[in-house]
């Protein structure tokens, strides 16, 4: 990415000292310039249906599992975390049918009206003014915060589209194995945070883009937590897809064979 376009979209939201208080709307010559390297956007208005449909466009096209898998592999050794959502983005929606919104109608909704949505984990409206600026702004600052929103996953796999081919090195392979071996040392009882701490010294990373990177193994289906509710504890609640995972659960080999063709 432009590293002019990018350090214009972070300080639209950032400051030392942390989320500025207001942003937006944006306008004016650093605006224009990260707009024309395709950082930062104008405010779009889009339907739940043509989200679906540009959402297939671009499986059946450039992003394919092996594409994603050797970003987030590369982002590891990297820290480019800017790659690595879209191993989560192309889980959740590579097996979306197309489908019109609430056609049928979820009947117990936990993420959307939409059934069909709602059955892949995905948080979806009918319609959608939300700012693609924020949504970018996450992607390249942590790796996405809002992983599951049908909106996010569009937003992150069309700009993964335009990246350049990246390959993974036998350093990411061994990072990423290393990863799964961590899992194998949590306790039974234990939580994410309990392997976010293992991870510390794995991979270059703070604790937000650790958080993101289990949230992301999450949704892929790497880190699959048992259905029934736990009580949280130690600030596992923070956590969305994994907030309900423990070490007894570990991790699916046959997912991470089949994502990363091990």
């Amino acid at each position: 990415m432009d590293k002019r376009a990018t350090t214009i979209l972070q300080k639209s939201f950032w400051s030392a000292n942390g989320w500025k208080e207001t942003y937006g709307p944006f306008s004016g010559e650093d605006f224009d310039y990260a707009k024309s390297k395709g950082v930062m956007f104008d405010p779009l208005t889009i339907t739940h249906d043509e989200l679906v449909e540009k959402l297939q466009e671009l499986h059946s096209g450039s992003v394919t599992r092996d594409k994603v898998a050797a970003a987030f592999l590369h982002s590891l050794s990297t820290r480019k975390v800017h790659l690595r959502s879209a191993l989560s983005s192309w889980a959740l929606t590579s097996e979306l049918p197309v489908h019109a919104y609430a056609q049928p109608p979820a009947e117990q909704p936990r993420y959307s009206g939409c059934a069909a949505c709602d059955a892949g984990r995905l948080m979806s409206d009918p319609l959608t003014h939300e700012d693609l600026n924020v949504l970018n702004f996450e992607r390249v600052k942590w790796g996405g915060i809002r992983l599951n929103k049908l909106l996010y996953c569009w937003l992150d796999l069309e700009l993964f589209s335009r990246q350049e081919e990246v390959e993974a090195t036998p350093q990411d392979l061994r990072i990423l194995q290393d990863m799964a071996e961590a899992v194998k040392l949590c306790g039974s009882k234990d939580g994410a945070r309990k392997l976010e701490k293992l991870w510390k010294d794995i991979f270059p990373s703070n604790r937000h883009e650790r958080d993101v990177v289990m949230e992301i193994w999450g949704y892929a289906g790497i880190l699959v937590p048992q259905e029934e509710p736990r009580q949280g504890r130690g600030g596992d609640n923070d956590f969305n897809s994994v907030a309900n995972w423990r070490g007894e659960d570990g991790y699916s080999q046959e997912r991470l064979r089949f994502l990363f063709r091990l």
